[in-house]
């Protein structure tokens, strides 16, 4: 099913990808109640991460800020995984950014905006969301940058 979450995303020439397969004992995505959580959602296309390192070091921020982008949308299949359709987001509530930091790196949130901008892009002020950007010394699989979020869906 597609609705006009996913034509806002053709229009973006973006595609939904298949969801990321858990790398461990986890659910891409939970559904509780009216709210969905996903996993740390790493920048994997196809199967890979295209970019591995720390941001400030081997990876540029505005590469860290395009994997973001990438997390996003890794999320948004995530949360269509449990909810059926994206048309269901009533809002994107929380989205906390965990970015691979070299040791004087402090732009995490430039990173992270990445995946802000991205939601807001497709769901419009639907999109529009609290955030976390936090610094950590090293991600699973050396990713750059790793994205959650947390949806209200309408109508449960």
């Amino acid at each position: 099913m597609s609705g006009a979450v996913e034509a806002r995303l053709a229009e973006l020439g973006l595609t939904l990808p298949e969801v990321v397969p858990p790398l461990a004992a986890y659910q891409p995505a939970v559904l509780s109640g009216v709210y969905v959580y996903t996993a740390g959602q790493l920048p994997m296309v196809e199967g890979k991460l295209p970019v591995t390192g720390k941001v400030g070091a081997e990876v540029t921020p505005e590469e860290a800020k395009s994997l973001a982008r990438t997390c996003a949308l890794n999320a948004l299949a995530a949360v269509k995984s449990v909810a059926g359709d994206l048309d269901r987001i009533a809002r994107v509530v929380k989205v906390v950014g965990f970015v691979a930091s070299a040791s004087d790196f402090t732009g995490q949130p430039g990173v992270v905006n990445g995946a802000s901008e991205l939601l807001a892009e497709v769901l419009g002020e639907k999109g529009v969301h609290a955030r976390s950007a936090v610094g950590v010394a090293v991600l699973p699989l050396d990713a750059p940058v790793e994205v959650e979020v947390q949806v209200e869906l309408a109508g449960a």
